[in-house]
């Protein structure tokens, strides 16, 4: 998990099949087999899922950003500290009022198609992101009002309010810069931009192909030569494949992590800003009444989800931070403990002694959602669960009663909080509404430079103003779970999978 420091701080693209390899690049290596000679390191990773698009404008900050970071670099990094670090840029700097900061941009860099990559292909990225009509970034860029460049490597962005959270949104799950030469159109399934690894060749739903880019601009960092990434791998299959070097770096859920772990597999528990919820919206019935919802709260067992859900790799959280991060608050650690006597009484209490009954939507039979409905009925919230085609149109339209999400956070705790409880927030399920003291609370956090003395408390004023005014109901963080054959330690950094330093033993 990453360590507290006081100064650390979708949408769905249908891929096109093809029946046969799509070429990126006329200079591709070997179609496959990273052992042939001539190869180098070769780090063959099976990821849980394929990126939605290879476009990062519309695959959003979802954790299969880390896939997209092999093709293309950030403006800004995060060290393992989960500060704001130098990326593409190597400086940024506020004016007096905190309402406009500029990049400076490293000289000399050039994307992966040979054009610059200057402050304009900045501010052309960064402007589509806002206004691309299938944008899955343009809620995270709602502080931006216009950017100019300045000169061919400064970029200003002049800002709605004073946000000092900038330096960190404008990371990877942000600013994943494209070339601004490459139609968007095409960008779903060939990716051009300033990353470690050029990509030589993609299929969809199969495999893709990266060599090492010698342009990207941390290259001296970068060991690896070669990136094979296969989809679609049973994960019963993963540990017999990690035993036979198949593959060396694999996502691994919990239940085989256990299996890695009993088969002497290196697993590494991996830090991550992810959290899972019960979305309430309690302007819909019957939870519009305070003490069904007071009663769903108390309802939860966080522990049963770690223990059948995690297997014992996650925590219970009751806010979308886990425990040793800066934006965590002990004053909402577990405001609703685990009390179904408790949530009985409010129930017969508020007039509902036959209990009630609400449809409870979700996208998948995923296991969570039995237990979800299990907890809920042994007090008497009885859910028709029901698994909806089209599930985001209804969730984020905010038509549901009750449903589940997850998420993978974001680097700005600012961006998180918004996400979940602003009055915009996409993961708000009972948006719009205005809570004035979370909004005051979040203001005061985004106003606060990032090395301010009352950057944390401020900080955790507004996790605590959030968790205690939003109907959002916490149950378990869970850190990412790798399991790896003879390679170096990754950098430990929240939430995302550095190659910097990286090296495979082939």
């Amino acid at each position: 998990m990453p360590s507290r420091t006081s100064r650390t701080p979708r949408r769905l693209i249908a891929a096109t099949a093809i029946a046969s390899m799509l070429v990126l690049s006329a200079c591709a290596g070997p179609a496959s087999g990273g052992d042939e000679a001539g190869a180098g390191q070769v780090l063959k990773w099976a990821p849980s899922t394929s990126p939605w698009s290879w476009d990062p404008v519309v695959q959003g900050s979802g954790f299969q950003f880390n896939q997209l970071s092999l093709a293309y670099a950030s403006l800004t990094e995060i060290n393992e500290e989960g500060e704001a670090v130098p990326g593409l840029a190597e400086s940024w700097e506020y004016n007096e009022a905190g309402d406009a900061v500029t990049f400076t941009l490293r000289e000399g860099l050039v994307f992966q198609d040979g054009s610059p990559l200057d402050a304009e292909a900045i501010k052309s990225y960064v402007e589509r992101a806002i206004s691309q009509d299938d944008s899955a970034l343009a809620n995270d860029l709602g502080s931006i009002d216009r950017i100019t460049a300045d000169n061919k490597l400064d970029v200003t962005f002049h800002l709605t309010q004073v946000d000092h959270q900038i330096p960190l949104l404008l990371g990877r799950r942000v600013a994943l810069i494209t070339s601004p030469e490459a139609d968007p159109d095409d960008l779903t399934q060939k990716p051009v931009g300033a990353g470690p690894f050029t990509p030589v060749e993609i299929v969809p739903d199969s495999h893709a192909y990266f060599e090492k880019n010698p342009d990207y601009w941390n290259a001296d960092e970068i060991t690896i030569d070669r990136v094979e990434v296969h989809w679609g791998i049973d994960s019963a299959s993963l540990v017999p494949a990690l035993q036979t070097g198949t593959y060396n770096f694999a996502d691994l859920p919990p239940a085989q992590a256990q299996a890695a772990e009993q088969a002497g597999i290196d697993v590494l528990t991996h830090p991550g800003f992810n959290a899972a919820n019960i979305s309430i919206n309690h302007n819909l019935e019957p939870f519009n009444d305070p003490a069904v919802l007071e009663a769903a709260r108390y309802a939860i067992d966080r522990q049963e989800f770690v223990d059948s859900i995690t297997f014992g790799y996650g925590e219970a959280v009751s806010q979308p931070f886990p425990d040793d991060y800066l934006a965590w608050s002990s004053t909402v650690e577990d405001p609703w403990p685990y009390d179904p006597e408790k949530a009985r009484q409010l129930l017969e209490d508020a007039g509902y002694s036959n209990g009630v009954t609400v449809d409870f939507s979700v996208r998948d039979d995923e296991p969570v959602n039995e237990i979800i409905q299990s907890q809920l009925a042994d007090v008497g919230i009885n859910l028709n669960l029901q698994i909806i085609p089209n599930w985001e149109q209804p969730f984020f339209a905010k038509e549901l009663p009750i449903s589940t999400y997850s998420t993978t956070g974001r680097e700005s705790p600012v961006q998180t909080l918004t996400a979940h409880f602003g009055e915009d927030g996409p993961l708000n399920l009972a948006g719009a509404y205005e809570n004035d003291e979370f909004l005051e609370a979040v203001a005061l956090a985004r106003e606060t430079p990032l090395d301010a003395p009352d950057y944390e408390e401020n900080l955790q004023a507004a996790t605590q103003a959030g968790v205690l005014n939003s109907p959002t109901i916490f149950t378990y963080s869970l850190p990412n779970i790798f399991g790896q054959s003879g390679i170096s330690e990754l950098p430990q950094v929240p939430g995302q999978i550095h190659w910097d330093g990286v090296t495979i033993e082939n």
